[in-house]
């Protein structure tokens, strides 16, 4: 059975910074590109970050993010620094193979930015 399970999410003041994790188990997680989306109420899922061959950021994120993984650890993080109000959403991580069918997404944490 595929999971992917997310942790690190929270409430964090302005400027601050949040280190997001996603651990997968039951695939092989070198063979797959990893991904951070986010979701707001009314707006559209946003990519935030993939890593496949090369790094892709959203360009909201360009410069205050970054993605990294650890095949070791079956682990891909997202560290967030410099976050905005604007980051408020639920952060999901995705685990695919592109041109395949191995889809696999989180469940998502909430991530909230708030004085």
């Amino acid at each position: 059975q595929v999971q992917l399970v997310e942790s690190g999410g929270g409430l964090v003041q302005p400027g601050g910074s949040l280190r997001l994790s996603c651990a997968a188990s039951g695939i092989i997680f070198s063979a797959y590109a990893v991904a951070w989306y986010r979701q707001s109420p009314g707006n559209e899922r946003e990519l935030v970050a993939r890593m496949s061959r090369g790094v892709n950021y959203g360009d909201s994120v360009k410069g205050r993010f970054t993605i990294s993984r650890d095949n070791a650890k079956n682990t891909v993080y997202l560290q967030m620094n410099s976050l905005k109000p604007e980051d408020t959403a639920v952060y999901r991580c995705n685990a695919n193979v592109q041109g395949s069918s191995f889809d696999f997404w989180g469940q998502g944490t909430q991530v909230t930015v708030s004085s």
